[in-house]
């Protein structure tokens, strides 16, 4: 028993990590893009001014010369440590085998019980299942998000709540939709247990603007997209029912 539970705490810590890394590296995303409109603008604007001012305005033109050198080095920032650092995570490779979804769900729910919902009185529930059905995917990829998926959920879920997690699976695709009536305010309580960081549950408690979802999830998305299949989440409010969908293509179809 000791052992399995060491091994339990071990395959937590490292589905956390990996939650963490694929977080980080969508904030760098979203940086990177955010910072070079404005900074494109700051460049072309600057060549405009640069034909308005007298050349032989000196103030004028050490301005002008100072604004295209305070450009050219935050993109060259960007370059040399945001997008490079953001390399690691940006092509997702998976390994596709076939394998049983029934059993990936059902050691999914249990990693899920043991590192959260048990000790926050959360019920995870599950329709659709058995399948029967067995797909060609990465199985550890999409083990690691139905966990992110589900202990996110619980997360956000008030004691004695029930999260569904409903499966549609054909040889050709699984489909995940889980639901949940979020309280949000809980995933900032610190009298209570907790897996996932205080940044990314903190951040997730911000109103998400439409086709936007809570940073922590990004993992979600880039093994949807790594699949060719699709992530989505409707903007989480205070009390009303969540729902967040995954996609995975089988690749043996």
């Amino acid at each position: 028993m000791a052992s399995t539970t060491t091994t339990r705490t071990e395959r937590t810590a490292r589905l956390c990590a990996e939650a963490a890394l694929f977080m980080r590296d969508y904030v760098l995303s979203r940086v990177s893009h955010d910072l070079r409109s404005p900074l494109n603008a700051i460049h072309s604007w600057a060549y405009v001014l640069d034909r308005k001012i007298d050349s032989a305005d000196s103030a004028a033109q050490r301005a002008l010369a100072g604004i295209r050198t305070g450009v050219e080095q935050q993109v060259r920032l960007l370059e040399s440590l945001v997008d490079t650092t953001r390399a690691e995570t940006r092509k997702l490779q998976i390994e596709r085998a076939p394998f049983a979804l029934d059993a990936l769900i059902d050691e999914t729910l249990d990693d899920v019980r043991s590192a959260l919902a048990d000790a926050r009185g959360v019920s995870l529930a599950v329709e659709g299942v058995p399948t029967g059905v067995t797909i060609e995917a990465g199985r550890e990829r999409v083990a690691q998000a139905l966990w992110l998926l589900l202990a996110f959920a619980a997360e956000s879920g008030a004691h004695g709540s029930t999260v569904t997690l409903g499966v549609s699976a054909t040889p050709a695709a699984a489909q995940f939709e889980l639901r949940w009536q979020a309280s949000l305010d809980l995933l900032s309580d610190d009298t209570l247990p907790h897996v996932l960081e205080p940044f990314a549950r903190s951040q997730a408690r911000e109103p998400q603007d439409v086709g936007r979802f809570p940073w922590v999830l990004a993992l979600c998305q880039r093994v949807a997209e790594a699949h060719g299949g699709r992530f989505e989440a409707q903007p989480l409010v205070q009390g009303e029912t969540a729902l967040f969908t995954l996609n995975v293509p089988s690749g043996g179809v």
